[in-house]
């Protein structure tokens, strides 16, 4: 009888971890998804920066040509 107790026992435990592994999957997505939107931010945010720059340095040179 225990033989038979120790394999219900490995059982469950096997089925509790496929469980758990299944449960992680979408988190696992949803975490991938996430970054790829806080990289799309950042970038929209560097992107904006950048014209902001482009813009104060023309604006920069035309005040040094008018002096």
């Amino acid at each position: 009888m225990r033989s038979a107790r120790r394999g219900t026992t490995w059982l469950a435990l096997l089925v509790a971890c496929g469980l758990l592994s299944l449960g992680a999957l979408p988190g696992c997505a949803t975490t991938q998804q996430t970054a790829a939107k806080k990289q799309a931010e950042s970038k929209r945010i560097l992107e904006a920066r950048e014209r902001r720059q482009e813009k104060r340095s023309k604006s920069d040179q035309q005040e040094g040509k008018q002096r």
